[in-house]
């Protein structure tokens, strides 16, 4: 079965797009055959990918074209006229909008990964709908423990009310220095708040790593740009903890 995995958090600069991106060249190593859908209408992702493409998936919530022809590269760009999507998406069932485009597709992928807005609105719901898992980034402070309480809160209505199968596959801790105080005294409540909520926080953490500032400037994935990194070594590793390895 195809898992389709929406990066989430509400709050910007916790690591979504570089996880987005990395993730899915990660699983393209391995062999497996990866989509890549730029939700965000910053479209950081779609710069860091470098595609340059035709139609972008705001083309496909407006109905000018199916999702098959939105698709290069293995790739769905992002476009800055997201911000409006609740000018076209204000219909009953507009939560489903994604997960119906993506069914005319799913069984030519393996993975399906989704780059999310920072904020829990319509196109958030989408992506959590259609989606197979969530997987939450954050960083070790006292703020991302409070922005994962009320992120569980728009899960669990989902959960309710739109997709029943969705689970949070983990937390994924990013910007990681286990040298400094702050950063341990937050994994330690982050890893009990994840046992409340039943989920887990990753073994795998992502290091802080000026190569991956770099990559995204040279457009890069970390794996391309340094093998040899420690982020490369850090997303490698978190690879193979999504596929049990």
């Amino acid at each position: 079965m195809t898992r389709i995995i929406s990066i989430i958090n509400q709050k910007g600069g916790v690591g979504k797009t570089t996880t987005a991106q990395n993730l899915a060249a990660g699983l393209e190593k391995k062999g497996f055959k990866t989509l890549l859908i730029d939700l965000d209408a910053q479209c950081n992702l779609t710069y860091s990918v470098n595609v340059d493409s035709k139609y972008t998936i705001y083309d496909v919530f407006s109905d000018k074209i199916s999702i098959k022809e939105a698709i290069y590269n293995n790739f769905i760009a992002g476009s800055p006229l997201l911000s409006t999507i609740d000018t076209i998406l204000n219909q009953t069932g507009k939560e489903y909008k994604l997960k119906e485009a993506l069914s005319d597709i799913i069984n030519h992928f393996d993975f399906i990964i989704l780059d999310t807005p920072p904020a829990l609105g319509t196109i958030t719901i989408n992506a959590l709908t259609a989606a197979t898992e969530a997987l939450i980034t954050a960083q070790p402070d006292a703020y991302s423990l409070q922005g994962i309480s009320q992120l569980y809160q728009t899960i669990f209505a989902v959960k309710k009310y739109c997709n029943p199968q969705l689970k949070v596959c983990g937390i994924l801790l990013t910007r990681y220095n286990k040298r400094t105080i702050i950063s341990n005294n937050a994994t330690t409540s982050i890893i009990n708040k994840a046992k409340q909520l039943n989920t887990k926080v990753f073994d795998t953490k992502i290091r802080e790593c000026t190569a991956i500032k770099e990559s995204q400037v040279v457009q890069k994935n970390i794996f391309d740009y340094a093998k040899y990194s420690n982020a490369s070594f850090d997303y490698q590793k978190l690879v193979e903890e999504i596929l049990g390895e």
